[in-house]
Parts: structure tokens; C-alpha cells; sequence
């Protein structure tokens, strides 16, 4: 009986440590949004986009997917750093718990060390998928019964059935932010990198790509320019240049320009994206209208083409964004 008690607290002590671990995090990252943010970066950073033009997995080299493991671990380290210390003997620290980093672009396929499982360390474990737009991260123990018992010629294993059932999700299939390129049809892809020039590529993204949610990084990839959120803006960049064509582009660092895309119903830009709308005038107190230069609008129906340039927008403010708010640096 003795080793039976013994074993119910021990597996007592390994739940405590991972519920500390997941309510530390839940403090830190109520919304997932810190984490979602983390795993668009990196996809961001191994495209290079605003210097290949690539926006998508597959335009990667195989050293290239590997290495995002790597930048996973060192990009959460960063974020986090509020809660995540450097490890003693795995490569986190959190709540005084050494926890080891493992990241699998296969969902189950993390590869577990001998330092990991000798001592039966916890393991963050990740994965992600920017084609369905989603990604998951949870803690399990590097126990017995939770591994395979066939080793490969590194003495690594993985999870067996049992250990991918009792990994404690942090965030499952989680939505990442939009990869907008990755969602519209390859005709109007090529129609938008067809574009001579960064301002005319980025102009045709902003004109084709109506009331969706696009990511800066998505502009410096479609402009390949070092100046690329120029070719945003208005004095003679897309603002200026759609306004002709009765199109708003409304950024979401602005409470402002967030507050219109609300009135006109329309999805609302998050800190770091714009939204283009095409505008058509509308009838005083209609549903979804806002007002701009003293006159009601509402956004173009399908199949509606603006026949006015589009209305001035107000001065604005830049909006307390999560990022700002979450830490005082990151």
C-alpha cells in the first residue's frame, strides 16, 4: 500500500505543478491574444516577406520549417518574458518549474530527449497550421506512462496515446491572426503581385480585399519596400489614391477609425491592420451607416460600385492596442 500512496502524491505534487503553470499563463494571456500574436510573427519572420514576397509554408526550404522551432522558443521567451525565466535544466522556467519547448508541425509529433523524460521534466508543447489558420499550445509530463517505449538512434521518443489525451491545452486550434493571402483565390493573388510597382501592387490589395482584416505584414509583403506603410497612408499613398474610387481605408491602432468600421457594421481592424470598405451614400438614421463630412454612408453592396469619391476621414488618435497594455516593454 505504501507505494501506492507514495505514487497518488506524487502524481498530486505533478498536477499542482502544471495547474500553477497554466494559471500563471491564463494571467498572463487571459485571451490568447499574446500567444496568437507570437505564432503570426514567426510564421511572418521565417516568409521574409517584405523581402522574398513569399506569404505562404509551402515557399519554405526544409531548413527554413525546421528552424521554426527555434524561432517559436525564442519568440515566446521574449513575449513572455514577464513569466518565463531561462530554464536550469530545460529551456523554461515558470513558477520556479523547469519546463522544456517542443514544437511539431505535426499535431502529436513532438520528439522528446532523454533529459526530458530521465527526469520526467514538464514539456510545453506546440503546433500550428497557417494554411487553417490556427495553433495550439499545452503542458504534459515527460512520464512513463505518458511516452512510447521505442526510442530512435538519439535515445528521443514521443507521447504515446495516453500522453497526447492528458496534455493540458493552454489554447486548442486557437485562431491565429489572418494570413489575409492565404484566404482569397490564386487569381486574385496574381492579379495583386501582377502590380509593377509596391504602391500599385498594394493599391490592387486594398481595392480587391474589401472588409477583411489585413495585417501589416501582408502590406510589406505585397509592397516589398522599406517604406511600405507609406504606400498605406494618404498624401499619395492607396488612402489617397482609393479615396478616388469612393474606398476607405480605415487602420486599427485608431479608435476612431475603429469606432466607423463598428458603425457600418463592418469587421473591425486590430492594432497593426487596416480594413478597406467601398462606400456608397445612405439614407439618414439606416441601419449600419456612419457619418462622414455631414453626410450618412454605408458600405457597397455586392455587385454596388461607388460612383462618388469616397469621404473624408477625421483626424484621429492612436488606440490603446493589447500589446501596449499588456507590458511596459516587449
Amino acid at each position: 500500500m505504501a507505494p501506492e500512496n507514495l505514487f497518488d502524491q506524487d502524481q498530486r505534487e505533478q498536477d499542482d505543478e502544471i495547474n500553477g503553470i497554466l494559471q500563471e499563463w491564463h494571467e498572463a494571456d487571459p485571451d490568447n491574444s499574446r500567444g496568437a500574436a507570437v505564432f503570426r510573427r514567426t510564421f511572418d519572420q521565417l516568409y521574409d516577406g517584405q523581402h522574398t514576397g513569399r506569404y505562404k509554408w509551402a515557399q519554405l526550404s526544409k531548413t527554413e520549417r525546421t528552424h521554426f522551432g527555434t524561432l517559436i522558443e525564442i519568440n515566446l521567451r521574449r513575449e513572455f518574458s514577464d513569466i518565463i525565466l531561462d530554464g536550469e535544466a530545460m529551456d523554461f522556467q515558470i513558477e520556479g518549474i523547469d519546463i522544456d519547448c517542443k514544437y511539431s508541425q505535426t499535431d502529436g509529433g513532438w520528439m522528446i530527449p532523454p533529459e526530458a523524460y530521465d527526469f520526467e521534466h514538464l514539456l510545453l508543447v506546440s503546433t500550428a497550421d497557417d494554411t487553417a489558420g490556427a495553433w495550439s499550445l499545452g503542458v504534459v509530463r515527460a512520464s512513463s506512462g505518458n511516452l512510447r517505449t521505442s526510442r530512435n538512434r538519439d535515445a528521443k521518443t514521443g507521447l504515446n496515446r495516453v500522453g497526447r489525451q492528458n496534455i493540458r491545452w493552454i489554447s486548442r486550434h486557437a485562431a491565429l491572426p489572418p494570413n489575409i493571402l492565404l484566404r482569397i483565390s490564386e487569381s486574385d493573388v496574381s492579379k495583386i503581385f501582377s502590380g509593377r510597382s509596391g504602391q500599385a501592387r498594394v493599391n490592387s490589395l486594398l481595392r480587391t480585399v474589401t472588409n477583411r482584416r489585413i495585417g501589416r505584414n501582408t502590406i510589406a509583403t505585397v509592397a516589398q519596400q522599406d517604406d511600405y506603410m507609406k504606400r498605406v497612408r494618404g498624401n499619395g499613398g492607396a488612402r489617397t489614391i482609393l479615396a478616388e474610387e469612393g474606398i476607405i481605408v480605415l487602420g486599427g491602432d485608431y479608435e476612431e477609425y475603429r469606432r466607423i468600421a463598428e458603425e457600418l457594421g463592418a469587421v473591425v481592424p486590430e492594432p497593426g491592420e487596416f480594413v478597406s470598405l467601398p462606400l456608397v451614400p445612405a439614407s439618414p438614421g439606416s441601419p449600419h451607416t456612419t457619418i462622414l463630412d455631414g453626410t450618412a454612408w454605408r458600405i457597397a453592396r455586392d455587385g454596388e460600385v461607388p460612383d462618388s469619391p469616397a469621404p473624408s476621414l477625421p483626424s484621429v488618435r492612436r488606440a490603446p492596442s493589447a500589446a501596449s497594455t499588456s507590458r511596459t516593454e516587449r
